[in-house]
């Protein structure tokens, strides 16, 4: 899989901007703030519909404009596709496939795959538990787009339990809180309150039901993920440690301990076990107006032979963690669907030293297509920039190397 095209309208700095591609590698050389970044959010963006640097489209949009346009060509096994996504902040985005369009933008998910590695994968290792499940959800997508739509149901019935936790806080309290409840003429406290149960029970069944799907669905990627993880890093960092990743469950105690172990319990036990779960919490997450249980509380860590590799590792060592969980999900793609997926590398090779660089290097060369963001040629590794295509990225213009001199 590659891209042959790329081509943005009123895509962040660029008013407009097209980028001819090729199989091998592709450098984009340009100084901080040119917008050589811009153009690998954007095939990236092609790949998952989101960005790795903002939660919402809003900042995607040159400013002035009131929409962006990204048009992919994406080759797989000799056929290529066009794809074309509209950005409308505020408004519903619009997809079109081989200038068909398309009910749902999600719809194009698979069509192109793209692992993408940047400066803000450290707080995979560093960062809060959300970015380490975002990593996973995002994983899952791009191996089976049909998760797509399962994740978007667990966080539909996860805000509107939520939604209902809080307006029913009062009658829990029983009068017992500052705000008194609300209210229908002539009903009663204890109407409300059974109304209110029965309501929240629909929900929990729902979220039981996505949530279990989507436990099961984390639990059965990571298992997969493990032995590439320990691969990657035991190459990159060349140390004997071992690099892990277990599971911390939100679920009762004695399932989240089997789940620590790497076991992986069926769908139908995961569904039982999230049900089970909010009950025994039922009356604290009641008194404080939010859901307890689920894969929004979970978290993978990740760790150095005993220890964890937050607090512990070093700067160099959580650098080697990160780009091997990178570099798993890249192998992950390529055993899963029979061809490469787009690796791209936004400013990477400037934050490692000389041997890493090197070995991430050798660790790369066979790679369908690599697309490299660097401020200098001296930071991409010789065995890459050589005989690889390099453009350069400045005032808003993209432009070959031998045209820009």
């Amino acid at each position: 899989m590659h891209l042959r095209h790329l081509g943005v309208t009123d895509f962040r700095s660029y008013r407009t901007a097209e980028l001819s591609l090729a199989p091998g590698v592709t450098t984009l050389l340009g100084r901080n703030g040119q917008g050589k970044t811009n153009l690998v959010e954007a095939a990236g963006y092609v790949a998952t519909l989101g960005s790795h640097r903002v939660a919402t489209d809003a900042p995607l949009v040159r400013h002035g404009a009131e929409r962006a346009v990204v048009r992919a060509a994406v080759v797989r096994d000799g056929r290529e596709s066009l794809v074309e996504l509209e950005i409308v902040p505020g408004g519903a985005n619009r997809a079109r496939l081989n200038r068909s369009p398309l009910t749902r933008p999600r719809d194009l998910l698979g069509t192109l795959r793209t692992v993408l590695f940047a400066p803000e994968d450290l707080a995979l290792v560093k960062g809060e538990p959300a970015e380490r499940r975002r990593f996973l959800d995002d994983l899952l997508v791009l191996r089976q787009p049909r998760w797509a739509s399962v994740r978007s149901d667990y966080d539909r019935a996860l805000r509107q339990r939520n939604a209902l936790l809080r307006s029913a806080a009062p009658l829990w309290r029983d009068g017992r809180g500052r705000r008194a409840p609300r209210l229908a003429p002539g009903e009663s406290v204890a109407a409300a309150r059974e109304s209110a149960l029965a309501t929240l029970a629909v929900w929990d069944e729902h979220l039981a039901q996505v949530g279990g799907a989507l436990t099961y669905a984390r639990l059965r990627l990571l298992r997969d993920l493990r032995p590439l993880l320990e691969a990657a890093y035991a190459t990159i960092s060349a140390a004997d440690t071992r690099a892990t990743a277990t599971y911390r469950s939100s679920l009762r105690a004695a399932t989240a301990e089997r789940l620590a172990t790497g076991e992986v319990p069926e769908q139908d036990e995961l569904v039982a076990e999230v049900r089970a779960s909010l009950a025994e919490v039922r009356e604290v997450e009641q008194e404080r107006g939010v859901t307890l249980v689920g894969p929004h509380r979970d978290d993978v860590l990740l760790g150095l032979g005993d220890l964890p590799a937050k607090g512990y590792a070093s700067h160099g060592e959580s650098w080697s963690i990160a780009l091997g969980l990178r570099l798993a999900s890249f192998w992950l793609l390529r055993q899963d669907v029979g061809t490469d997926p787009v690796l791209v590398l936004d400013d990477v090779f400037a934050e490692l030293d000389t041997g890493r660089r090197e070995r991430l290097a050798e660790l790369i060369a066979d790679c369908e297509q690599v697309l490299i963001t660097a401020a200098v040629p001296d930071d991409v590794p010789a065995p890459l920039a050589a005989g690889g295509a390099v453009f350069d990225v400045r005032d808003g213009q993209v432009l070959p190397r031998e045209k820009a001199r």
